[in-house]
């Protein structure tokens, strides 16, 4: 049976275009505009966005006043934060292919910033960049193999057909092992796992529009939940636990332990995670509530291959030490490092070819997410993060919401505004610090407003751009970047919901 390449080798653009059906019936039935009026009419949101940047721009940035605490906007975050709100409007719109957006960002930086062409180069290829190149290659391999079919089989096997219990499962071993190894990982692993569900039920991505939607936030959603369960499960809660080490050293309350850890925050993605299949299938409504035909005939092409073969092991075995790397050996060398090891030794050992990697890798998408990196850089390096995050506070004062339960809501949005934009990483550096000071300036506890902003950059399901594990399943191709948008806010209400209710009831409890 003929199958959906992983991740779809279509570029950017063609997907873009057959998503946009609606818009081109439109122009057809207005011939008497011309060639230059229909592409303007296309291209509204490019001309629109680059309006509101040139606006933005046009504001004069704030002069510092002598001995004051408080941030202000220069030159070069006036012009950072113009770029930011342009590639938003750009990214959520999709006007133009969304690699082409990523080259913007990089010429804009150079261009209107005056940094350096290399500067800016080495800004993008970053570790996480790497990761995300190395992870979508292993992706291929693991398909190569047929490895994902097996997978796929034995989560079914437990879970059964209905479609439910398919997606539950699908974001149970998604957050149970993002919870310990990172979300990203995770998203690469599972990602041929759904894809091949989804290709078994049905060969036209338009019949499964639903399911495959369902299937593929199941692992995204189920791992950003995880990641706040451990220190391990992602470089913002070390972040998170080096700030309190630094802001109260010698005191043991904020000696956070990897046990500690797991005591306050494993509970709560425990609680979101039958929440996320909820949300997901109220969403998008799948085709089919039962993929028995898919599990049908799932067996029979497992029955036909026979046993494993030792080609089969051997690619086990590299993926097994590549995972290991990734636990043990990432602090030295890098998690991207690693990925392109085990790339490369697929490579090498010839279980893949590299004409499957360069037609199964979505390179645009690489592109994508280097560029929102070095844009988030820029964020915070310009001061334009922590202006906004003042700004933000300033505005909340006098609506009373700068303690207590309403100041725990106010950090839990702007965390989440800040990590749909950057990566969490970048958004717990940048906005801890403040935090945990506004924690101490109201009285509240700054353990608790610590993890409430750890927590929350967890929250970034609005974009495609928000956390690798949603730039990886949207490589697949079978999602719009208004998709995350369509469910994203539902999740975002979800998770705020039940942190602020543990943030009030157990968080004290334990702290007590």
């Amino acid at each position: 049976m003929a199958r959906l390449p992983l991740p779809d080798p279509k570029n950017i653009a063609e997907i873009s275009n057959k998503l946009r059906d609606g818009t081109r019936r439109t122009l057809e039935r207005a011939p008497a505009l011309g060639d230059l009026g229909l592409f303007f009419i296309e291209k509204k949101w490019f001309f629109i966005a680059m309006f509101v940047g040139f606006l933005v721009m046009q504001i004069t940035p704030s002069v510092p006043v002598p001995g004051s605490s408080h941030p202000v906007l220069t030159d070069k975050g006036l012009i950072i934060l113009a770029m930011t709100i342009m590639a938003t409007i750009l990214f959520i719109t999709e006007p133009i292919p969304l690699p082409t957006v990523a080259l913007l960002i990089i010429v804009g930086q150079v261009l209107l910033l005056g940094i350096n062409s290399t500067v800016v180069a080495k800004s993008i290829m970053s570790d996480s960049v790497l990761f995300i190149m190395g992870s979508l290659m292993l992706a291929v391999a693991v398909v190569k193999q047929k490895l994902d079919k097996r997978i796929a089989h034995v989560i079914v096997s437990i879970t059964g057909p209905k479609t439910v219990n398919i997606c539950f499962g699908i974001s149970a071993v998604s957050g149970l092992l993002a919870s310990v190894i990172g979300e990203h990982t995770v998203a690469a692993m599972m990602l041929p796992v759904a894809i091949t569900l989804i290709t078994l039920t049905s060969d036209d991505p338009k019949q499964v529009r639903n399911l495959a939607a369902v299937l593929l936030f199941s692992i995204s959603y189920g791992a950003s939940v995880a990641g706040i369960g451990t220190p391990s499960g992602g470089a913002r809660n070390a972040i998170m636990i080096g700030y309190w080490q630094e802001f109260f050293p010698g005191i043991p309350e904020y000696v956070v332990s990897y046990i500690d850890w797991m005591i306050y925050c494993y509970p709560v993605f425990l609680v979101q995670l039958p929440f996320v299949t909820m949300i997901l299938l109220f969403t998008f409504k799948p085709e089919y509530s039962n993929l028995s035909r898919a599990v049908v005939k799932l067996r029979h092409q497992i029955e036909e291959e026979g046993p494993m073969k030792n080609t089969d092991w051997v690619a086990i075995g590299i993926f097994f030490l590549t995972f290991l790397g990734w636990i043990f050996f990432s602090a030295e060398l890098g998690l991207g490092t690693i990925a392109l090891i085990g790339a490369i030794a697929f490579l090498v050992i010839g279980l893949v070819r590299w004409e499957d990697i360069n037609s199964g890798v979505n390179w645009g998408v690489v592109l994508l997410y280097g560029a929102a990196i070095s844009l988030g850089i820029q964020m915070k390096d310009t001061g334009a993060a922590a202006w906004l995050a003042d700004n933000f506070m300033t505005v909340l004062k006098p609506i009373g919401a700068d303690a207590g339960i309403m100041l725990v809501a106010a950090v839990s949005i702007l965390t989440t505004a800040a990590t749909n934009m950057m990566s969490n990483g970048a958004a717990v550096a940048v906005l801890a610090p403040i935090t945990l000071d506004m924690a101490k300036s109201a009285g509240e506890s700054p353990l608790i407003m610590g993890y409430v902003t750890a927590v929350s950059s967890a929250f970034a399901y609005l974009t495609v751009i928000g956390t690798p594990a949603c730039t990886i399943v949207y490589s697949s191709g079978y999602l719009k970047t208004t998709d995350f948008l369509k469910v994203g806010y539902r999740m975002v209400i979800m998770s705020t919901i039940i942190l602020l209710i543990t943030s009030v009831t157990y968080w004290p409890w334990l702290a007590s």
